[in-house]
């Protein structure tokens, strides 16, 4: 969310996405490097994530858009959920909302995109009255031990969060789970670093283990407007109305 990603975020970022790829476990699009990677075993950790009580019991599912989470938005709808998904940047519309009845037969797999989304789904608004049972959050980095996460620098994840705070949509004990690859998990990540927009972890699936980090590192508790640049500002039509409806 802020204007600048400090120095030691984007060492640990390029660490990783080096290593993605130097270890071929990067898979398209590539490269890996700016972008939410997407990683050989991406289907296989959207399945264990599956297998969680959180994921069962919840009706309402907010996924990121990006590739490695397709298969977490295939199955989300597969198992009779709605599915909130952003649009890409939120540059047209805030969400989408979507679930299998509104998909014809055997297009779950479209809907699952970005763009099938879009198509399949219907806009969301700021007064949108929506209960989101569980984010799901794509990661470039993430910390087993505190749960703290680094995304690709953007910070569309902070502010798709924080406008879910504000519409009432979610509170502290909605649980925020990542899917990534076992080589995106990280020791190094400095809790006291972190800033007050960093949105943490409760837990990890991997294509081979679950972790539960209980963390106690604090959500956030909306928008914080001090830390976002005038440019993202500018891009990004649903936050100059959200911003106007606050300054009245």
């Amino acid at each position: 969310m802020a204007a600048a990603s400090p120095a030691w975020k984007w060492a640990i970022r390029r660490r990783v996405w080096d290593a993605l790829e130097a270890e071929g476990v990067a898979r398209a699009p590539r490269p890996a490097h700016h972008r939410i990677p997407n990683f050989d075993g991406a289907a296989a950790a959207a399945e264990s994530l599956e297998r969680l009580d959180v994921f069962q019991n919840a009706r309402c599912v907010k996924v990121n858009p990006d590739t490695p989470q397709k298969q977490v938005r295939f199955l989300t709808l597969l198992g009779d959920k709605k599915l909130l998904t952003p649009q890409p940047r939120l540059t047209t519309e805030f969400f989408s909302i979507l679930d299998s009845q509104m998909v014809p037969t055997g297009c779950i797999p479209e809907a699952s995109t970005p763009a099938g989304a879009a198509k399949y789904g219907r806009p969301v608004g700021l007064d949108e009255r929506i209960k989101v049972d569980l984010i799901v959050i794509g990661s470039v980095a993430v910390d087993p031990n505190s749960g703290a996460r680094l995304g690709k620098g953007e910070g569309f994840a902070e502010l798709e969060y924080g406008m879910l705070r504000y519409m009432g949509a979610i509170d502290d004990s909605t649980m925020i789970v990542t899917t990534v690859h076992d080589k995106q998990l990280v020791e190094d990540i400095p809790v006291d670093k972190l800033q007050i927009h960093d949105v943490p972890v409760d837990i990890i699936c991997t294509p081979t283990q679950i972790i539960f980090t209980n963390t106690t590192i604090p959500k956030p508790q909306g928008i914080y407007w001090e830390k976002l640049s005038p440019e993202k500002l500018g891009q990004i039509r649903i936050l100059r109305e959200l911003k106007g409806r606050i300054e009245q």
